[in-house]
């Protein structure tokens, strides 16, 4: 049997990894600016994680939703604390695509409207209505395009008014700052305004969290730079640092019943256990707060690269725009540097999403090949 082809690959296969290093099957070693895909947010092989998982499977891996599980009210109360949103309430899933689903689909729950506005360039993941909601024809199917997703220009409150004004649209999704999209952000201005017109024309504000979430971007949340209170909260990626698992805060004005929302997976005893250790060390390690000091100076020594046109992103979810595509450039830093990065839709762009357990000098190393690859290229 073979693969089904759908993702082009590097011809590296990491085996073995520890903080923000993998090696290949040859023992040749990477460092890790990309985190697959901001996934890695306490270290590959986290010692505490690594032991909280295993003494998890000791005892227990998985049973279903049907029964209590006492480790889904202990991440709970710790998500509650570390992120400083203890008045929401949590519903777990398995990966950020599902936590987008179950957001979507709970506003038009709440509301009765079916209609979601969402943003140019947004990437909200690959299932019916997530992807619907995504910026890309390409990924788009016949039958997602039958939701009712309309695309706006980011940063344009009277174009998200005259369509609320309809009072059809459910929900309005956004994320903190743009992953696949290239790490475009909205002004604050643009993300209180939504908020007021959510509000007032009875739709529900989703903050697609997925990666901007559990510390990248030097806050809890991305939103909480923006000094507003979305109506649910997807989260997915960092959250289980490698595991898979996923979410969704849902404000307390928003109404449960038995039935509503469902999962198999979800919740799991290993997916809770996995993400009480990164809470854990998210707050032992302060690496939220490090992240924001960290990125600042990723982003101070970026700036002396040759070529660079944009610097972007907050914390340690960041982007180096050059002038022209970056595909070979990545192709080089990994193959000749050996060091792992991220691309984007804007192909200009090269996307760094370390582990948050990053240090100054593995950056210091990372810029100066940079700026051999781009001396190279010249």
């Amino acid at each position: 049997m073979k693969l089904f082809d759908v993702y082009p690959l590097y011809n590296v296969e990491p085996v073995k990894a520890e903080d923000c290093t993998v090696w290949d099957e040859e023992g040749k070693e990477y460092l890790d600016l990309y985190g697959g895909h901001a996934v890695i947010s306490i270290g590959h092989s986290h010692p505490h994680y690594v032991h909280k998982l295993k003494s998890q499977l000791d005892n227990i891996g998985f049973y279903s939703n049907a029964v209590q599980n006492s480790l889904q009210k202990e991440l709970a109360d710790k998500l509650g604390a570390l992120s400083g949103c203890d008045e929401y309430e949590l519903f777990l899933c398995s990966s950020g695509a599902e936590a987008n689903e179950n957001a979507l689909k709970l506003a038009s729950f709440h509301n009765g409207k079916q209609r979601v506005i969402a943003f140019q360039n947004g990437f909200h993941g690959r299932t019916s209505a997530a992807v619907a909601a995504t910026d890309n024809k390409a990924i788009i199917a016949p039958i997602n395009a039958q939701q009712e997703v309309i695309i706006l220009p980011m940063g344009d409150l009277d174009l998200v008014e005259a369509e609320l004004k309809k009072g059809d649209v459910c929900a309005v999704i956004i994320e903190p700052i743009q992953g696949v999209g290239g790490l475009d952000e909205a002004e604050t201005a643009f993300f209180q305004g939504l908020e007021k017109l959510t509000k007032e024309n009875d739709t529900c504000l989703i903050l697609d969290e997925v990666q901007s979430g559990f510390g990248r971007t030097g806050k809890f949340f991305g939103f909480q730079h923006h000094g507003i209170q979305p109506d649910i909260i997807s989260m997915a990626k960092g959250m289980g640092n490698g595991f898979p698992i996923g979410g969704i805060l849902i404000a307390p004005h928003i109404e449960s019943k038995y039935g509503l929302l469902g999962t198999t997976f979800g919740g799991n005893h290993l997916a809770c256990a996995a993400c009480i250790a990164v809470l854990d060390v998210l707050e032992k390690e302060s690496l939220i707060g490090k992240a924001a000091i960290t990125g600042e100076y990723f982003m101070e020594k970026a700036s002396e690269i040759p070529g660079v046109v944009r610097l972007k992103g907050r914390g340690l979810m960041l982007g180096i725009e050059f002038g022209e595509p970056v595909g070979e450039m990545r192709k080089q830093l990994i193959y000749d540097k050996k060091m792992f990065t991220g691309g984007a839709k804007n192909k200009n762009l090269l996307r760094i999403l370390p582990p948050l357990t990053i240090q100054t000098d593995q950056i210091d190393a990372f810029i100066e090949a940079v700026k051999e690859v781009v001396t190279e290229e010249v």
